[in-house]
């Protein structure tokens, strides 16, 4: 890190930023395997969020590396990469009080635990949503062919083929969509908002 830089505290505090938006920020993190239905679960809930009037914004992994993180690869030093710079993003946008929906494979739980930390530092909240589905039914649906194609070796590092994913122990949330549809998923995501006063 420079040494030449120094930390600005802003004139507005958090609480006064709650109190004007009449919400608190908060990271909510999906995580879990390509095609598990975290973009899909991320769009509905941001659409949900913003029906009830809520500031929120959504941060998905594919628009992200077109970006500002385009200069990444999908080795294991990048995908930590990738994962620091969205966590230090996110906590930005939950301490202006957004309420910010990732959806990340994010595969090794290290990484994960270091958005949670980054935000539990600074007296932010962090909730941790495992998008689960088996392997062989996100291979079945395979909407963009990533799986047959790192099946067939054309692509290196992929995440539950020749790539590790590391589920979440103790999530927040945990979503099986294998058993339930958008729909139900955007409720359970939302009874867990609404419960913990988010929303």
């Amino acid at each position: 890190m420079a040494t030449n830089i120094v930390f600005h505290e802003g004139s507005v505090t958090g609480s006064q930023r709650a109190a004007s938006l009449k919400q608190k920020g908060v990271t909510i993190w999906l995580t879990g395997l390509s095609a598990s239905g975290k973009s899909t679960i991320a769009c509905a809930l941001e659409q949900h969020l913003l029906h009830l009037q809520k500031f929120c914004y959504r941060l998905d992994g594919d628009n992200v590396r077109f970006g500002l993180n385009k200069d990444l690869g999908f080795d294991e030093k990048s995908r930590n990469e990738n994962i620091r710079r969205i966590g230090e993003v996110s906590k930005l946008f939950a301490d202006a009080c957004c309420i910010v929906v990732t959806a990340f494979i994010s595969p090794y739980r290290s990484d994960r635990a270091l958005a949670r930390d980054l935000h539990e530092k600074a007296g932010l909240s962090f909730v941790e949503v495992f998008v689960d589905a088996p392997l062989e039914v996100v291979e079945r649906r395979d909407p963009k062919g990533l799986y047959k194609k790192a099946r067939a070796g054309e692509i290196k590092d992929f995440t539950g083929i020749s790539a590790p994913y590391e589920p979440p122990e103790k999530p927040e949330v945990h979503i099986r969509t294998d058993q339930c549809d958008v729909t139900d998923a955007v409720r359970i995501i939302t009874e867990y908002l609404t419960e913990h006063g988010f929303i």
